[in-house]
């Protein structure tokens, strides 16, 4: 039988020869019945352990026995759907682009595009947002990428969009996410919907909510280029940056709506991470949505989670009007902005109740010292008395307002760009990658060398995540702990009475 240095060898040049062209590689070696996928992640991987190593962690080889005499780029399955236990891990849990049918294009997001998918196993529906590396290179974009992944990972609450898988190939960087195919606000604000009071009233509960695990998370929702520059958002990074807070840029764009009518929280990308001790002290941000004191001249003790209960008031405002509480634009400067705040008067519509009236003076309290900015705050609140908190987080309430089921809520135009306009179409990647290898190996410049090497150190930084699996290693690790737990008091009586 060949030698266990034999195996290794052959399973290294097989994984060379995968990772030269992979598109060849897995059309001409689809593997045999009852053998496991093939090797998706690159030898260099951190959390890929090599094939040698995994005949040295082997009870059997260590005591002499001879090595395993399939193919070894395929891992042998003792029985359907599980790997030998004698390699003590497992591939079937990575997700890539190949996994998923992509269905069509739905909109644009700050780094790239969204589209709905179908994940051939499950059935279950996603969307999936692509973002091109080259493009994310060029713009200087990778960090916030890479930071939004790790802040989507350690997030899950029924207001928030959340991340269930993260993968990535040659060209583009992934991340499928919960579908809502109810739409965003802004989309609806400019279907020209009005909001009924009780369904903004609704709105506001789910969103402080929200809001509330966030703060609770230490979260604020808004980009700090000096707080970046502090912290390391690599996929090792010290759990302790975790516990710090980020904010979210609060606005009906980055609000959807699921088919049912409840809201959920989206867009982490300009988020930011900031020591517990520490306060914001940058300005950025959607100038109409950001609260008074991150137009203040004297920005020096900063400003933290209130600014995003300032950004709920005016979202609460705008449902239910049609326009803002201020005439704010993104190009109206920063003095006219603060002085703006300094002087002009909140318009409150007669038709309102006086209960609405009040709660939004709150929310829009130009003091932050006086703003509502804690769930309590709301909770509390004589509007809310009649409020089930427990119904609003498992969603047993009904909203006054859900999305027609019967058409796609979203600009219909972005399904044409995708397939006409965009030089790049997602349902052409497969052909496109192949075209793109060749070329790379004619190219010699020293300009795309370097672009190379940023690509490579893309690929090498890329946080991979599968929530799927988290979840199910979590659910092992309770039922492993619930199992001991039962069996300490029974090993305690035995001892006790021999």
């Amino acid at each position: 039988p060949p030698s266990r240095l034999a195996l290794a060898l052959a399973e290294l040049g097989a994984l060379e020869t995968a990772q030269a062209n992979p598109a060849e590689h897995c059309a001409r070696d689809r593997p045999p019945a009852g053998c496991s996928p093939p090797l998706p992640r690159p030898r260099n991987h951190p959390s890929r352990r090599s094939y040698d190593l995994c005949l040295r962690s082997d009870p059997s080889a260590a005591a002499g026995a001879s090595p395993p005499r399939h193919a070894p780029r395929w891992r042998p399955l003792e029985r359907p759907g599980r790997i030998c236990d004698r390699f003590q891990f497992s591939y079937i849990f990575f997700v890539n682009f190949d996994h998923f049918e992509i269905l069509r294009a739905i909109g644009k997001g700050s780094f790239g595009k969204v589209c709905i998918v179908q994940k051939n196993d499950t059935k279950k529906m996603y969307a999936m947002k692509y973002m091109n590396k080259q493009k994310c290179v060029e713009r200087n974009e990778v960090r916030n990428v890479f930071k939004e992944l790790q802040i989507m990972q350690g997030l899950e609450h029924p207001f928030l969009v959340n991340l269930w898988y993260s993968f990535q190939d040659e060209e583009d960087m992934f991340m499928v996410v919960d579908l809502l195919l109810g739409g965003d606000l802004r989309y609806h604000l400019q279907q020209n919907v009005r909001f009924q009071e009780d369904t903004v009233k609704l709105f506001i509960c789910e969103l402080a909510m929200a809001l509330d695990y966030l703060q609770s998370q230490r979260i604020i929702h808004s980009k700090n280029q000096l707080i970046q520059q502090d912290l390391d958002f690599s996929v090792s990074s010290n759990q302790d940056a975790m516990k710090d807070f980020y904010r979210m840029d609060m606005k009906p764009d980055n609000i959807l709506l699921d088919e049912h009518g409840h809201v959920h929280i989206t867009d982490f990308n300009i988020a930011t991470m900031l020591p517990v001790e520490m306060c914001i002290t940058t300005m950025a941000g959607t100038k109409p949505y950001m609260a008074p004191e991150m137009f203040n001249s004297r920005r020096e003790a900063g400003y933290s989670f209130a600014v995003d209960w300032w950004s709920l008031g005016v979202t609460a405002y705008e449902l239910l009007r049609g326009r803002r509480p201020y005439h704010i634009r993104s190009s109206t400067s920063s003095k006219e902005i603060a002085h703006m705040f300094e002087t002009a008067l909140v318009a409150y519509p007669s038709a309102w109740s006086q209960e609405m009236v009040s709660l939004l003076k709150k929310l829009l309290e130009p003091n932050p010292d006086q703003r509502f900015s804690h769930l309590s705050d709301v909770q509390s609140f004589p509007y809310m008395n009649d409020i089930n908190w427990d119904a609003v987080l498992q969603k047993r309430l009904i909203p006054g307002f859900i999305p027609n089921k019967g058409r796609l809520n979203c600009d219909p135009t972005f399904e044409l760009e995708e397939m006409i306009l965009e030089s790049k179409p997602l349902h052409k990647k497969k052909k496109r990658l192949a075209k793109k290898e060749k070329e790379m190996r004619k190219c010699d410049s020293s300009q795309m060398c370097l672009l190379q090497e940023h690509l490579e150190s893309v690929q090498k930084e890329f946080i991979i995540f599968n929530r799927e699996k988290v979840k199910k290693d979590f659910n092992k690790r309770q039922a492993n702990q619930a199992l001991e737990q039962t069996k300490d008091p029974q090993e305690k009586d035995g001892r006790n009475n021999p």
